[in-house]
């Protein structure tokens, strides 16, 4: 260990080195150990390459900038508090972010969006980095650029679903105009994992008030219907995103939005079941309360007793 820490150190100091050769062979170096060698990004950490790291996100060469976000990468997956502590990490992170369909490479901006979901996991950093409007801006301009990667937009959405977990971000995210993009995603995203990725988003910034007129300007209610609807082939798990996301809107979008889905009417009822009947824990658990909230609005005893819903709503009654 004490053989490995030596090496360690002198790799690092090489990443102050005047020579642009010598820093990326200890970037190249370093990239390597974070990803084969657990044991050694403590060791990388506690030696100081943070900084430098960080300063590395904007250099205008390729090959370093995606050094240093891989290697950031693979070191938030055990130092993320480090991470966080480290000045301006969030700002060189948004540097690369920002510049996605321009001078960043692509590869740089999926590290970097990546790294933030990795930091995301910790409850307390959702605020912090939510607080970061550029961040979330240049996330979903990620999702809007008809030339992006799938990689980089798949990266986008699982960073801006950690973001959206925390409540008060999500009126800033539809602020920032998140909807648009992600139900073009959902309607013509092709790539099934697209579509899940981007639903799951949906289900999670449905859950604020600011998201009712943002959702009926893109007819919003009508797509997550479609996405119940079993011939159009979505998958549970998209199905699932789907009704949380209708029962998120309820609970949140205010008087109006409740309104819509209970008068979504006995047309979804089987939809739903299905997601009660045959969804993850959770998702059985959201199904069986929208129903009972589309019940509420008024449907026909003969259509309950035809779907058996009874069971599913009032398990303890027979």
């Amino acid at each position: 260990m004490e053989v490995k820490g030596r090496a360690v150190s002198t790799l690092v100091s090489r990443l102050s080195s005047v020579s642009e050769q010598i820093r990326c062979e200890s970037l190249s170096e370093l990239r390597l150990m974070t990803k084969n060698d657990a044991q050694s990004r403590s060791l990388i950490v506690h030696a100081g390459a943070l900084p430098y790291l960080s300063e590395t996100l904007y250099s205008s060469s390729h090959l370093p900038q995606e050094d240093a976000a891989a290697t950031l990468l693979n070191l938030s997956i055990s130092s993320r508090e480090a991470l966080m502590s480290t000045h301006g990490l969030l700002d060189a992170i948004s540097h690369v972010l920002s510049h996605h369909n321009s001078s960043s490479s692509s590869s740089a901006v999926q590290s970097c969006a990546a790294t933030l979901h990795s930091l995301l996991v910790v409850d307390e950093y959702r605020p912090i980095i939510g607080s970061k409007r550029d961040i979330i801006y240049s996330l979903v301009d990620i999702l809007k650029y008809r030339k992006s990667p799938q990689r980089s937009i798949k990266d986008a959405l699982k960073a801006l679903f950690g973001i959206a977990l925390h409540q008060s971000n999500r009126s800033t995210m539809v602020d920032l105009g998140v909807i648009p993009p992600l139900f073009s995603l959902v309607v013509v995203g092709g790539h099934a994992g697209i579509v899940e990725d981007a639903s799951a988003v949906v289900a999670q910034v449905a859950g604020c008030e600011e998201s009712e007129l943002a959702f009926r300007r893109v007819s919003g209610l009508g797509v997550l219907v479609d996405l119940l609807d079993s011939g159009t082939g979505s998958s549970l798990r998209t199905k699932e995103n789907a009704v949380s996301a209708l029962l998120n809107l309820a609970k949140w979008g205010g008087d109006r939005a409740a309104e819509d889905v209970k008068d979504l009417g006995s047309g979804i009822l089987s939809e739903i079941a299905d997601v009660a009947v045959n969804g993850s824990e959770k998702g059985k658990t959201k199904a069986v309360e929208l129903l009972k909230m589309v019940a509420s609005g008024g449907i026909d005893g003969k259509v309950f007793d035809d779907l058996q819903l009874n069971r599913l709503i009032n398990p303890c009654s027979e």
